[in-house]
């Protein structure tokens, strides 16, 4: 395998080029070592641009110099609707609301496709991916992973906004199979093994969270990613068989909760509670020998954007397989996780939950005043304003408790390892749309409610909440 040497500007480069391989997996290392995309490279061997698909016409010897020009700064697109407008309540949303568009599937790729379908539904993380960049020759797994979901974040958004076809996440998959070896895996017939979407959607999240910066509207300077998605928990640990011992407190942080599907576990909340207080052994100083104690979890930060995975495989060990749990376990629209918390963060979010309920019966006594006619109908075209959702000296908190749905990863199937996952995103009211790879179709509500499992339909396995806005009186 010839060694090259790339120059790009006043960047000079050395790496390996496999000619057996598609040219496009060379034009994505040079797109984690220079952040340009492989659509905006323009690669010169010899006075011959490198085309995408085959080096035909084009020798390559060792120690050869290849010219690359390109920026790693896409033109800023001009945008065909108001996507501010979309994002409200109106008469009209049927107008305003664009379907997202989907991904190919390049060989058993739908746990990923469906992973970063769901992601893209978090704005602030969509926002803050547009002014990341990739310093040259800094190839770090999670700059390439992030630099990469930007790309494809950006082929979606320009896609979807002309109208145009399926975006084909070739660099996505190759980044991610080369920064995670798990992922790539293949079958005897020598095709991509299908892989578990969490476990994709753990490591992607990991990879995001403290390499992208935000800055919320309300807040005077810029905070990681991280600060939307993550949450604490306090853990105290008493010793059941002393008295004497004194009770422990620590902090743990966690970027998932996970509901566990037990016989008597029939809604999510009862899942996610069923493990918040369990019995553990460990040593113990004071008695010199392992002990139970009991450990009780209450969450202390609620974070802005909050998933959820419904633990539907466990390890069939005669089977050598991660065997399905298809057990019907419902889900709200709403969630609410004021019960789960410390009595502290409990007090702090009384205020905004007080907000609400004023609000709601404000909207009940309007109803009847407009009934009534005593009062003007609310405008079609009217514009919303939102409260922040996070506390003022916390940005990228919950504030209320309240959290609606935003997506869903689904699985469809016996296994983890096999099978089938689809994305399903929340749109508008009552709006929402499936993406199947690169099929996508427009879904209701009560249509997304049915992927509580029970049955060889789709089931939910991981849940999106984001906070719940309180509008604006």
């Amino acid at each position: 395998m010839p060694k090259v040497f790339v120059k790009w500007g006043k960047e000079k480069f050395e790496l390996e080029a496999d000619p057996a391989e598609m040219p496009l997996l060379f034009k994505s290392q040079l797109f984690g070592l220079t952040g340009v995309p492989p659509e905006r490279q323009k690669v010169m061997i010899k006075g011959k641009t490198l085309p995408d698909d085959s080096w035909n016409g084009i020798s390559l010897s060792n120690g050869a110099t290849i010219m690359m020009m390109g920026s790693s700064e896409a033109v800023p697109e001009k945008p065909v609707y108001d996507k501010k407008g979309a994002d409200n309540d109106s008469a009209n949303e049927e107008e305003q609301l664009v379907y997202p568009k989907g991904l190919k599937n390049l060989g058993n790729t739908c746990y990923m496709n469906a992973t970063l379908q769901c992601l893209r539904v978090i704005p602030e993380l969509e926002e803050s991916l547009k002014s990341y960049s990739v310093q040259p020759a800094t190839p770090a797994p999670s700059k390439l992973i992030t630099a990469s979901v930007k790309n494809l974040f950006h082929d979606l958004k320009v896609s979807q906004e002309r109208d145009g076809d399926s975006v084909v996440p070739f660099i996505m998959v190759n980044v991610l199979h080369s920064t995670f070896p798990q992922f790539a895996t293949r079958t005897e017939q020598g095709i991509f093994q299908q892989q578990d979407a969490n476990e994709c959607w753990t490591e992607v999240l990991r990879m995001l969270a403290n390499e992208v910066d935000y800055k919320p509207p309300y807040a005077e300077s810029s905070v990681k990613i991280a600060q939307f998605l993550q949450g604490q928990f306090a853990v105290s640990l008493t010793n059941l068989e002393d008295p004497e011992e004194p009770p422990t407190s620590t902090t743990e942080p966690f970027m998932q909760l996970s509901c566990f599907l037990t016989q008597e576990v029939k809604y999510l909340q009862s899942g996610i509670k069923s493990k918040l207080i369990e019995e553990i052994e460990k040593h113990s100083e004071n008695l010199g020998r392992n002990a139970r104690y009991e450990k009780k979890c209450l969450i202390n930060r609620l974070p802005a954007y909050l998933s959820i995975q419904m633990v539907r495989f466990f390890y069939k060990e005669r089977d050598n397989v991660n065997a399905k749990i298809l057990k019907d376990v419902k889900f709200p629209i709403t969630l609410d996780l004021f019960d789960m918390c410390t009595p502290e963060l409990q007090s702090k979010l009384l205020p905004m939950r007080e907000a609400f309920k004023d609000y709601e019966d404000k909207q009940i006594e309007r109803m009847r005043q407009v009934k009534l006619g005593e009062l003007e109908p609310q405008k079609p075209n009217a514009v919303f304003e939102y409260e922040p959702f996070s506390f003022s000296d916390d940005p990228g908190s919950n504030n209320s408790g309240f959290y609606e749905l935003k997506a869903i990863v689904t699985h469809k199937g016996r296994s983890s390892n096999s099978g089938h996952y689809v994305a399903w995103v929340r749109l508008a009211e009552n709006k929402w749309a499936m993406l199947d790879d690169d099929q996508v179709h427009p879904v209701l509500e009560e249509d997304v409610l049915k992927l509580s499992g029970g049955g060889d339909w789709h089931c939910a396995y991981v849940l999106l909440y984001g906070p719940k806005r309180l509008k604006k009186m």
